[in-house]
C-alpha cells in the first residue's frame, strides 16, 4: 500500500496542466542543466569536444570559473522515458539512410513543459561537426535565452507587487521585481530592492537620469555613470562604497536585442566594494533609453556569495532585467523577447 501511494505520489509531481487543458509532463532537472544525447564515441571524439568547449565555456566576468552548462550525455540507446523530461536537452542524429544535409531544429515543450531542445541531424560525422563549428554559439545563446525567458515568465506570475508598483510610479516604467525581494531605499532617480534570504545575496538597481548626451550609450560614458550612482552603496566599513573593477576583469559592452528588438547596451563585470570592506561578486546591467519622457533608465543585477558558486543566482537575477518594458512598451509587448550575440 505504501508503494502504491509513493508511485502516485511520483506520478502526480510528473504532471502539470498547460494552458489549453492538456496534461503534460513537468520538466525535470535544475536551471542551466543541459542532456546530450549522441552515441558514446561521438561523445568520446572531436565532435563532442566542440560541444563542451562551447557549452562548458568559462562565463565572462565572474570572479571564480563557472561554465554557461553543466553537461551530463546519454547515448540513444539509453534515452528513455525517465530522461525524455529533462528541461534542456542536445539531440545529435547521424544517420546517412535518414539525412541528405545537416540540419538543426529547435523545439520547445516537446517531451515535457517548460523544455527546450535542439535537435542536429547530419548524413555524416564530417557534416555534423561541420554544422556544430558553424552553429555551436547559436545553440549556447539559445538555451540561455529560454532559460532567461522561464525565469521572467516566473517573475510575471510572482513578484513584490508593492516594488513593481513603486517602479512604475516613480519612473513610468514597468519591472517585475519577484516576490522574494524586499525595499531597501528609494530616492527620486534610484531604488534599491534586495533578496538577502540564505547564504546567496541577490540586488536589483534601477536608476534614471535626463538623456542629454548622445554619446550615452558607449562603456565608457556608462560605466562612469554607474561609478557616480552606485557609490550611494555603503559598505559594513565607514566610509566604503560600490565601485567596479576595471583592472582584473575589465567590464564587457556589448548591444542586444530585448522586447521584441528595441535596442538596450548591455555590460557585464565585477564590482567591489572601495574604502576597506572586502566584498565583490559580478553585475550585469541593462541600458534603455525611455523615448517618451528622454530619460535613460538602468537596470542593474549584482550577486554577493563569497566563496560559492554563483552562476544560476547571478542568472535568476539577471532576468529580472528582461522584465523591464518602456512606458511605450508596456501594453504593446506580450512577452519577453532576448537576442545576444554573446550571453
Amino acid at each position: 500500500m505504501k508503494k502504491s501511494l509513493l508511485f502516485l505520489f511520483s506520478l502526480l509531481l510528473l504532471v502539470g496542466c498547460k494552458n489549453d487543458g492538456k496534461i503534460v509532463t513537468s520538466a525535470t532537472g535544475t536551471i542551466y542543466e543541459l542532456l546530450v544525447v549522441c552515441n558514446n564515441n561521438y561523445w568520446e571524439g572531436e565532435q563532442g569536444d566542440t560541444l563542451r568547449a562551447y557549452l562548458e565555456a568559462d562565463m565572462p566576468c565572474m570572479p571564480q570559473m563557472e561554465s554557461y552548462f553543466t553537461l551530463s550525455q546519454v547515448s540513444w540507446a539509453n534515452f528513455d522515458d525517465m530522461l525524455k523530461p529533462v528541461r534542456n536537452i542536445l539531440l545529435v542524429d547521424i544517420n546517412p539512410q535518414r539525412y541528405k544535409e545537416a540540419k538543426l531544429s529547435y523545439k520547445t515543450d516537446w517531451y515535457s513543459h517548460p523544455q527546450a531542445v535542439v535537435k542536429l541531424t547530419a548524413p555524416s560525422g564530417e557534416a555534423m561537426q561541420a554544422l556544430i563549428n558553424e552553429k555551436s554559439l547559436t545553440i549556447r545563446n539559445w538555451f540561455v535565452r529560454q532559460e532567461l525567458e522561464r525565469q521572467a515568465k516566473f517573475y510575471k506570475r510572482f513578484c513584490n507587487h508593492d516594488a513593481s508598483d513603486l517602479i512604475l510610479k516613480k519612473f513610468g516604467v514597468q519591472m517585475y521585481i519577484p516576490a522574494d525581494y524586499q525595499l531597501i531605499q528609494e530616492d527620486p532617480d534610484f531604488v534599491w530592492c534586495c533578496n538577502d534570504n540564505g547564504p546567496k545575496r541577490r540586488d536589483i538597481i534601477v536608476y534614471t537620469y535626463p538623456y542629454t548626451d548622445e554619446n550615452t550609450f558607449t562603456p565608457e560614458y556608462l560605466l562612469a555613470k554607474r561609478d557616480s550612482m552606485m557609490g550611494r552603496i555603503n559598505g559594513y566599513v565607514e566610509g566604503s562604497y560600490m565601485g567596479t573593477e576595471y583592472k582584473i576583469f575589465p567590464p564587457q559592452y556589448q548591444a542586444i536585442a530585448v522586447n521584441d528588438n528595441a535596442y538596450c547596451a548591455e555590460i557585464r563585470g565585477l564590482w567591489k566594494m572601495k574604502g576597506g570592506a572586502a566584498m565583490g561578486g559580478p553585475f550585469v546591467q541593462h541600458t534603455r533609453l525611455d523615448e517618451t519622457h528622454q530619460r535613460i533608465v538602468t537596470a542593474e543585477a549584482f550577486v554577493y556569495a563569497a566563496g560559492q558558486k554563483k552562476r544560476n543566482v547571478y542568472r535568476q537575477a539577471e532576468a529580472i532585467l528582461y522584465t523591464l518594458k518602456m512606458p511605450e512598451e508596456i501594453n504593446a509587448i506580450k512577452e519577453v523577447k532576448v537576442t545576444s550575440e554573446n550571453q
